[in-house]
């Protein structure tokens, strides 16, 4: 695949940064490990930044002139689009101010109406429920046949018996239906009603000239309802509820103006860091006013304002959160009304009143409180801080947890009460409503009110709140609604809530039409026939049916014959299986609700299936499309490592670090044993620590930076390394924007908590604090750091803000001993631009190691740096910067000009590693679902960097990969890069191939694994209708995408895009309000319950506790409700086939009248009671495979990426066998009455249609019922007593019926049943009609298995159970002594209690040590364990911790029960038999593992003397390897262990191939070229599925894999 290379239109500079990113071919470069990955995704960034900046350029200077006028960007939007216009109609929203004459009708009214701010979820109401429900269920073609039935059958001349009853199966699963529906969206309506029904703080008595003098419709004026001006019921009950007292007066904090200053005491005591300054006239505060809503999103109650309320007396304080308030303090101090004519005389009626969300309106004031969630998009007029700052917390739209700083509008700043906002007047010139959430513009337009000027202001995102955040650390907050319902963002971002159905249910709708057309086949020709018939003269009808004919007209008898046939061979098409179908679900989603492995304690909740009728697309999902923050991680920070000039501190062990050793075939160590380790190593850092000095704030509960050596060189006051660590923590304590609350400051006032705009931020002060470098508190002319218990106070100059456009952050200080010194801190590249010349090379270069390796241990890494200011420079700076900062125009690019010229000659201190803390078994699901043959792909809002670490953490990018880095300013430029990629995979796979018989990504078929990195502006070009199907092409041939600083819709439009594009079956998971949008367009939405709220949860089809549980709704119930709902389609068309044409076999005996063969009970019954049960219960409870081998297995999870379990041609093979068997059962009974003796034993004729029809179909019954029997494969209780309770049900209908007075069934069980004919042909019969399904069922799975062939065999015959840790049922009854309570407390056997048999086993390592099991001793002789003396040691950072290793036997894990040990005797391990080991007196292998892992067992000793080379261990899979060299990679073949006792493992090895793919197309080979067979050479305790690499060259692949070289452990 070549691509031509476009002329860019941006120049030669534009062609030169983009050869950076590709080479020479055009192919686009690649990386392979995190740092390296990291380092390139900024450089693209930075290329990207370059490419803007020049265009800007260029633009502004061809536009000279121009009277367009330019939009600021701010430093916020830089992760939106870049700027261009918003499609839509600008808005002017006015306030004390009249429209102008364009805006307003004759009457003076306004023209333009808004959307109110009530918003709606759910589907349906009670108006459109019924109307827009029957519409959706009868899109169902069946549904409309079935209605087109009912009424036909209401005509007498038709013939039916009982058109009353034949609509009762339509009218039952419509109205089931319509109340699971009705049950689903109640629940969003309830949502909806608490968002729309939350308390708001409006501005009341006051004229909004946006809207109408009367907003009512015709209709409500004509019936007088809801007045203008009088208060609704709801918002009078919210009123009395809160008792509203007087009047509210707010005060800036730290004003000096005593009209507005309140001061707050708390039990006489002035509390100095809180002022509420919000008191009714009767001395209510308006804290005191309770908030009704108690959700997260909808809205959060309100916390005591005595805890939550955080205000520094300082105003400076919000500087230093990095916010450009430098000019808003010179606007202040010169004493500037703003809009605020203090001249004007006000009303005095206006006041502040409790309302109702959706009572607000465009143009409305409304008052915030701390705490309170946004009500709708509103501009920040103004704030309870004297510099107009805010904080806002933004998980709710984009998932991050940080606060983000916001700040009033300049003009506005000064508001502070009802009567200043009288007395103001302006106009928001606002852009229209769209979904970008990082981008706004608009303009505020005034009058001055000194000098009559006409003066406009920018507003920018930094002045706008965006609906579903939530103010936080501010006491109150004034705005100005802009956007309300569904114009607000985050309503924008969401979409409508859609119908989904699955796969099977829109392929059934084919099936049907299929038979549909059968049946119409069959009618035409009964009714031709018929009337042919019917023509002739002469015949016997003339004598014998007088009357006979409805019509004297042939054609029009033809036609009732068709419509009678129509309705006597209704059954072919089945309204039964959709009764049957939602019977099934609902028990499929009991089952899945009531898995007890996917309940999580902390939540108390088990998973909770909200969708019911999509349980089977769990089991065919192709792309999972996932969350960050919150989905895959904790959203934890921890400082695990750190480098201080050139010396790496930190023991810590990341997944990362974990997961890259276990590929390459080192040796895991158990975490269980690390940690024990680490606390260890962590009570002698503390204890030297206190020893050396007094940590008052110190908080040891919560230090994670652990490193011995650290607090050995902090507490050597000899050495150099000291005074290099206390200038880095230093740096740490005070670059920063952190805020410092103490929440108890009377019992414990040394208890400091931090609260920042990232816990990034906060996770590096905190650690600080904990080594003894705490930030105290800071004030406008002083942070508080102490050192070492010494207190220091740094006075504060500038804070230079952190931006993802700059990437790092400095903050100038005096330190005391008078000199000025910035410190910086940012991404390391950043940083080392802006390096001294002259910087000492060996800690430059021994920096970057250090930071390379964190970087690949998937840690955040940051480098640290300072420099020293003279007065001169600093004074000359800050002018500079202090201009830049007032500048009206392009003021972003003025102040990075201003801060590039202070920020250069740095030295660096060091570099800090933080851990973001993934959530328990991420990694080990990622790659279980990878080996499904499920590609991921993470859709975050965080940048570019974290992403990609977090992808290193969670394996999901690996070091082996291909990694390919997207970021461009442009169409063209995406569109360059993003077929570069295309060549770049051209170049080494070859052309793609889209053959669905070959989805599901099977690792290492391929020659290279590539993943994708794009940010969030080349995304929105890549999703370009030109761009759409390169990109499309570019992620689907990867094995992983990540998408960083994507909005909420955008990541819809990417799942759409592969939903729709490869017609693929997607999933999406995330746990924010920010997730809803693609969960709700991915065919399955999974909701996870976290701190981010319950919105993605209530949203979602699937909502359930954790990420890894993933696994288990995919892999088991997604697999078996595939599996089941597929058997279940085919064989309900086979057994209504099977009935439905014998009857069309006898039409030519009765001259093709439609009459019955059956009696019509047996027709009304047959689906109802004869064989719709045994179905069910096949669809219910049948499974393929156990559990635990499903997920031993996760391969067998492709054959329903590709949808192999339900096709077209199996519909047809079945269809073709209920055609053939219902030709056995007719003609074999036919033949026999035909050519037998029509006479009883009794003497009774059985020459009647009651007998013939009864007796064909008792045949055809038995035949369907044990034709579903055949094709179970897992036989309960359950399904004995249906299938053979289900035949016996019709035996007894017919003795109970024939005792009835009938017509046409009289006697039949004294007839038939002592007649050996007729049991003879209905055996016959049966045994005949089956016999064909039986062989080829038999003979396909002996020569031609498929992969649940084999491992069903190696479950029922061979030994998978003992390996999976499941004991076989006819072994229980021999262990009823391990229920006893003394089995779950350690017992140890005493050494003469041993027998002789026992003295020739020894214990086996059967699982993972990476498992959380406890390790086995490293002795020789054990196996898969290495001896402790071999010719290569191990890494000598974990040589002391082998030898302190004691032995416990690793025990299954049950919830809430601890291990059980096995205390070892004392010297047991020195002697050389084994007999000596005391054992447990209780075999451990007799309890369930909870995982697929073999639990331990004893296993014979082989006889080699060579040391066993260490296995690979996967979290699914074992494997070791009894001899050097390679064997088989996992991908290749999947193998079972051999049974225990057993010395050479041979005939019992079972393997299995995946057939699915040709044979040149990824197929699975057994054994690939130049590799021996796996099965020769394993120990007895292996279980191969993970690779194994190991070479004769004598180098040890079983030291340390951990790419760290810093401190020994113990």
């Amino acid at each position: 695949m070549s691509f031509a290379k476009r002329r860019q239109p941006d120049g030669n500079d534009t062609d030169e940064e983009n050869d950076a990113q590709i080479d020479p071919e055009l192919r686009l470069r690649t990386v392979r490990t995190a740092a390296s990955t990291i380092a390139e995704s900024i450089r693209a960034e930075s290329r990207a930044q370059k490419r803007k900046s020049v265009r800007t350029k260029r633009s502004r200077f061809f536009r000279k002139g121009s009277s367009e006028k330019k939009r600021p960007t701010t430093a916020s939007s830089e992760a939106g689009a870049a700027s261009h216009e918003v499609p839509g109609e600008r808005r002017n929203v006015y306030v004390n101010h009249p429209l102008s004459a364009m805006e307003v009708d004759q009457y003076g009214e306004p023209v333009k109406t808004y959307v109110r701010n009530k918003v709606r979820t759910s589907k349906y109401t009670i108006i459109t429920f019924v109307p827009k429900n029957l519409y959706e269920q009868f899109r169902r073609v069946a549904n409309l046949y079935f209605l087109a039935l009912v009424v036909v059958q209401v005509f007498p001349i038709f013939g039916a018996a009982s058109p009353q009853v034949s609509m009762l199966p339509l009218v039952f699963i419509i109205t089931v239906t319509a109340i699971k529906d009705g049950i689903e969206d109640y629940r969003r309506a309830s949502l909806d009603d608490e968002v729309n029904n939350s308390a708001a703080t409006k501005l009341e008595n006051w004229r909004n000239v946006n809207q109408p003098t009367d907003p009512r419709s015709w209709f409500e004026k004509l019936l007088g309802l809801n007045p203008p001006g009088a208060v609704t019921k709801g918002v009078r009950k919210l009123r009395d509820r809160e008792a509203s007292a007087g009047r509210i007066l707010l005060s800036k904090a730290g004003d000096g103006d005593d009209r507005n200053s309140i001061a707050t005491t708390r039990d006489g005591v002035n509390d100095s860091r809180v002022s509420l300054g919000l008191r009714g006239a009767g001395g209510r505060r308006l804290e005191d006013i309770q908030s009704v809503d108690s959700h997260s999103y909808p809205p959060a109650s309100s916390a005591d304002p005595s805890k939550a309320t955080l205000v520094n007396t300082s105003q400076q304080l919000a500087k230093e959160m990095g916010m450009r308030s430098d000019s808003i303090s010179l606007y202040q101090q010169s004493r500037s009304s703003g809009v605020v004519d203090y001249s004007k005389r006000p009303l005095g009626s206006s006041r502040w009143e409790r309302t109702l969300w959706k009572k607000l309106e465009v143009g409305d004031i409304v008052l915030l409180r701390d705490n309170e969630q946004v009500p709708a998009d509103l501009v920040v007029l103004s704030t309870s801080d004297a510099d107009g700052m805010c904080y806002l917390e933004t998980k709710n739209l984009d998932g991050e947890t940080n606060l983000k700083p916001r700040k009033a509008v300049q003009a506005t700043s000064s508001i502070t009460s009802e009567e200043d906002i009288e007395r103001s007047s302006f106009i928001l010139d606002s852009e229209p409503p769209h979904q970008n959430l990082y981008l706004y513009h608009g303009i505020l337009k005034y009058k001055d009110p000194s000098n009559g000027e006409q003066k406009q202001e920018s507003v920018t995102i930094n002045e706008f709140l965006l609906r579903g955040c939530t103010l936080r650390n501010t006491t109150w907050v004034i705005g100005l609604v802009v956007f309300t319902g569904a114009d607000t963002k985050i309503m924008l971002n969401g979409g409508e809530t859609p119908s989904k159905r699955s796969k099977i249910e829109k392929e059934t709708n084919f099936n049907v039409i299929m038979n549909f057309v059968v049946l119409i086949v069959m009618c035409a020709v009964t009714a031709v026939v018929s009337g042919l018939m019917d023509s002739q003269a002469g015949t016997s009808a003339d004598v014998f049916e007088v009357g006979a004919d409805p019509t004297s007209s042939y054609v029009l008898n033809a036609l009732v014959t068709f419509v009678s046939c129509l309705i006597a061979f209704q059954n072919i098409v089945p309204i039964s299986l959709y009764i049957s179908i939602e019977i099934v679900k609902t028990i499929q989603a009991f089952f899945i609700s009531q898995d007890i492995d996917m309940y999580y304690k902390p939540f108390d909740t088990a998973c909770v299936p909200k969708t019911w009728n999509i349980s089977d697309d769990l089991g065919q999902i192709e792309y999972i499309f996932s969350d960050k923050t919150g989905t895959l991680t904790q959203n934890v920070m921890e400082f695990q490592k750190c480098s201080i000039y050139g010396v790496a501190y930190g023991e810590g062990v990341t997944e990362a670090q974990r997961g890259a050793a276990k590929r390459q075939g080192a040796e895991d160590i158990d975490p269980e044993e690390l940690q024990q380790n680490l606390v260890v190593m962590k009570d002698r850092m503390v204890e030297m620590l206190q020893r050396a000095f007094k940590n008052r704030y110190g908080r040891v509960d919560k230090l994670t930076l652990i490193s011995p050596h650290l607090a050995q060189d902090m507490t050597d006051r000899s050495g150099e390394q000291r005074q290099r660590i206390i200038a880095f923590f230093r740096a740490l304590a005070i670059c920063h924007s952190v805020l410092a609350d103490r929440p108890e400051p009377n019992s414990n006032p040394f208890l400091t908590e931090y609260k920042a705009e990232s816990p990034d931020e906060a996770a590096l002060v905190a650690a600080a604090r904990d080594v003894g470098f705490p930030f105290v508190s800071r004030a406008k002319d002083s942070i508080d750091i102490e050192v070492m218990g010494q207190a220091e106070r740094h006075i504060p100059l500038k804070t230079i803000e952190f931006n993802s456009t700059r990437k790092r952050m400095s903050v100038i200080v005096r330190n005391p001993e008078g000199r000025i010194v910035l410190y910086c801190k940012g991404a390391d590249s950043v940083i080392y631009e802006r390096l001294d010349k002259d910087h000492d090379p060996w800690l430059k270069e021994q920096t970057q190691k250090d930071m390379e390796a964190f970087a690949n241990g998937g840690l955040r890494t940051l480098c640290i740096a300072y420099r020293y200011l003279t007065e001169d420079e600093y004074l000359q700076w800050s002018r500079t910067y202090d201009a830049a900062s007032q500048a009206i125009k392009d003021r972003d690019e003025e102040m990075d000009k201003a801060s590039e010229l202070i920020e250069h000659s740095l030295t660096i201190l060091g570099a800090t590693a933080l851990e973001d803390k993934l959530q328990e078994g991420v990694p080990e699901a990622i790659e279980t679902l990878h080996r499904a043959g499920i590609k991921l792909w993470i859709l975050t809002g965080d940048k570019v960097q974290t992403a990609i670490e977090i992808g290193f953490s969670c394996n999901l990018l690996k070091n082996d990969m291909e990694i390919m880095i997207l970021s461009a300013d442009s169409a063209d430029s995406a569109r360059l890069q993003i077929e570069a990629g295309l060549n770049k995979i051209a170049s080494i796979l070859g052309p793609p191939s889209w053959n669905p018989q070959k989805r599901g990504f099977i690792q290492g078929t391929t020659k290279a694994s590539f993943a994708v990195v794009i940010d969030g502006d080349t995304l929105r070009f890549a999703l370009d209708p030109a761009l759409k199907p390169l990109f499309l092409n570019l992620g689907t041939q990867c094995e992983t995408v990540v998408c960083c600083r994507v909005s909420p819709a955008q990541k819809a439009l990417t799942v759409k895009l592969v939903k729709e594009g490869r017609n693929a079956m997607t999933l999406s998971i995330g746990d924010g309000a920010n997730d809803v949008a693609m969960i709700q367009e991915a065919n399955i939405g999974c909701g996870l319950f976290g701190l981010e709220g319950s919105q993605a949860a209530m949203s979602a089809d699937y909502a359930f506790g954790q990420f890894r549980f993933l696994t288990k709704l995919l892999l088991v119930h997604g697999r078996w409700s595939y599996q089941r709902i597929a058997d279940m389609h085919s064989n309900f068309f086979y057994k209504n086939v099977i009935w439905t044409f014998a009857m069309f076999w006898y039409l030519p005996w009765n001259s093709f009248d439609a009459t019955y063969l059956y009696q019509y009970t047996f027709i009304i019954l047959y689906n109802l009671a004869f064989t719709s049960l045994p179905v069910i219960v096949m669809g219910a409870f049948d499974q393929d495979i156990n559990a635990k081998a499903a997920l031993a297995f996760p391969q067998l999870y492709v054959r329903g990426i590709r949808g192999l379990e339900y096709t077209r041609t199996k519909f047809w093979l079945y269809m073709l066998d209920g055609l053939y068997q219902s030709a056995v059962v007719y003609f074999i009974p036919f033949c026999v009455w035909y050519f037998g003796s029509p006479v009883s034993w009794n003497g009774k004729g059985i020459d009647s249609l009651a007998d013939f029809g009864t007796t064909v179909s008792v045949a055809a019954i038995f035949a369907a019922n044990t034709y579903v029997g055949i094709n179970t494969n897992y036989w309960t209780v359950i399904t004995w007593i249906v299938n053979i309770g289900s035949s016996l049900a019709m035996m007894a209908w017919i003795i109970i019926y024939s005792f009835f007075d009938s017509p046409d069934f009289n006697d039949e069980v004294v007839v038939l049943f002592g007649n050996i004919v007729f049991w003879a042909s209905v055996v016959v019969a049966v045994v005949v009609a089956l016999a064909p399904r039986f062989l080829v069922k038999f003979i396909a799975t002996t020569y031609w298995p498929l992969d649940k062939d084999i491992v069903r065999e190696m479950w029922v015959k061979g030994d998978l159970k003992e390996r999976l840790g499941i004991k076989h049922h006819r072994d229980l009854k021999k262990s009823e002594l391990e229920a006893t309570p003394m089995f779950l407390k350690p017992h140890s056997r005493s050494e003469s209690e041993f027998s002789a048999i026992n003295q020739d086993y020894e214990p086996a390592l059967t699982r993972s040590p990476g498992d959380r099991g406890i390790s086995a001793p490293r002795t020789a002789g054990y196996i898969d364990t290495p001896p402790l003396t071999t010719q290569d040691s191990p890494a000598p950072q974990y040589a002391d911790l082998e030898q302190q290793m004691q032995y416990e036997a690793p025990q299954p894990r049950f919830r809430d029960q601890e291990y059980l040990q096995t205390p070892p005797s004392s010297g047991s391990w020195g002697r050389g038999s084994p007999a000596s080991w005391r054992a447990s007196y209780y075999s451990a292998s007799d309890i369930p593992a909870p995982s697929p892992l073999p639990s331990p067992k004893y296993g014979y000793l082989s006889n080699t003397t060579s040391p066993l080379p260490q296995s690979s261990f996967s979290p699914t899979s074992f494997g070791a390897s009894g001899r050097s060299g390679p064997s088989t990679p996992s991908h290749q073949t999947l193998q079972v262990p051999n049974s225990p006792g057993y010395g050479t493992p041979s005939a019992e090895s079972f393997e299995m191939r995946v057939r699915s793919p040709p044979a040149d197309d990824g197929r699975l080979q057994p054994y690939p070229a130049g590799h021996e067979d796996p099965s020769r050479g394993l120990s007895e305790a292996s279980y191969a599925t993970a690779p194994e690499e190991f070479a004769d060259d004598g180098h040890d692949r079983r030291a340390s894999a951990y790419s760290y070289s810093g401190p020994r452990a113990l």
